[in-house]
């Protein structure tokens, strides 16, 4: 049986974690799975948007150390294969298709670096959150480090960096490190109806969105406005800014191609 269940619904591709009678642990395995299906996400043209989630009661109670103890020790961290892109992605250059992401249960250290590389994140009411490294003699190193503090303020991140304690869907929600916070068994569907909506939005215009506000983030506002006309240009010259137009005039849903 697969370790992540992967099924293209339309312009989405759908990302399940599917080990649930492990809590859906991370072993190499299951991330070389993970790595392949973004990089589906990636490279398919016919894609557009992605929805994380988990089957069973938690995304996942972590990584499984034991299996993963000796990639930790080389030096050089995390390595995908051919065929596959990081989905932790700690420069955030690589993928340049949304994701959205939804959690349950718990959702522990690497499902929380995961989710810190997601562009929308919905959670169960109950949902429980932590990084707990410090508690296992190691640091985070799937990027919450370098993320976490912008999500929610340096202090509210070190204060779960540095003691491993567990925080809430609801702080969360009002910290906006998540986006949707709904009843339990709801995540999936709220997270495939904002997906839904990502897909039938003008793909250029979505992927452009995401890029210069990635690029805002990594590499500062000054080089974000130097390419924001830059990237638009060839964005103004394409079919679907025809077709938002003419949809609008003719007062119906557009229909857009990706050209």
């Amino acid at each position: 049986m697969s370790l992540v269940n992967i099924e293209k619904q339309g312009h989405i591709l759908l990302i399940g974690l599917n080990r649930p009678e492990k809590m859906n642990a991370m072993n190499r395995a299951m991330y070389h799975e993970i790595a392949a299906a973004y990089y589906q996400l990636q490279s398919d043209p016919d894609l557009r948007v992605a929805v994380m989630y988990a089957e069973g009661d938690h995304f996942t109670s972590g990584l499984q150390l034991d299996d993963w103890a000796g990639v930790f020790a080389n030096g050089k961290g995390i390595e995908p294969g051919d065929g596959e892109l990081d989905p932790f992605d700690i420069t955030g250059d690589s993928l340049t298709k949304p994701v959205v992401f939804a959690a349950q249960g718990i959702c522990f250290t690497c499902g929380v670096e995961m989710m810190l590389n997601t562009d929308i994140r919905v959670a169960a009411k109950g949902t429980r959150f932590a990084q707990l490294e410090v508690k296992r003699g190691i640091f985070a190193c799937g990027g919450a480090t370098i993320r976490l503090q912008r999500e929610i303020g340096w202090g509210n991140a070190q204060r779960y960096l540095l003691t491993g304690d567990e925080w809430t869907a609801e702080q969360a929600y009002q910290w906006g490190l998540i986006q949707e916070l709904v009843e339990p068994g709801e995540q999936f569907s709220k997270a495939l109806e904002i997906a839904e909506k990502i897909a039938k939005a003008a793909p250029l215009g979505v992927n452009g969105s995401l890029k210069s506000s990635k690029i805002a983030v990594s590499e500062g506002q000054e080089a974000a406005k130097q390419r924001l006309f830059p990237d638009l240009r060839p964005v103004m010259a394409s079919e679907d800014v025809k077709e938002g137009i003419q949809s609008f005039l003719e007062r119906r849903e557009a229909v857009f191609k990706g050209k």
